[in-house]
């Protein structure tokens, strides 16, 4: 799909969702991983809550999106992590 027919307009804020199991390292991780496409993340941009029973953690990440490119790329490195078991 190209620009032109995304439903996005770049830039734009996009929400990245990420589950994985809860451990000390994953908030640092997916940091880590969004960083490389998108190095300036505003304060507060990362927010993260813990399963009910507390066994997985979702992250999420708001970033100024600049292309249907970078997004891809990002999720290409989360979903490539075995520590991230799904990437929305």
């Amino acid at each position: 799909m190209s620009e032109e027919q995304s439903l996005l307009e770049f830039p734009c804020q996009f929400a990245i969702k990420v589950m994985g199991r809860t451990s000390p390292e994953l908030d640092v991780l997916v940091v880590e991983i969004v960083r490389r496409h998108s190095p300036d993340l505003r304060e507060g941009a990362v927010t993260s809550r813990p399963s009910k029973g507390g066994n997985y953690t979702a992250i999420t990440v708001t970033i100024d999106a600049s292309s249907r490119e970078q997004l891809d790329a990002i999720y290409q490195d989360l979903t490539a992590s075995p520590h991230i078991l799904m990437a929305l």
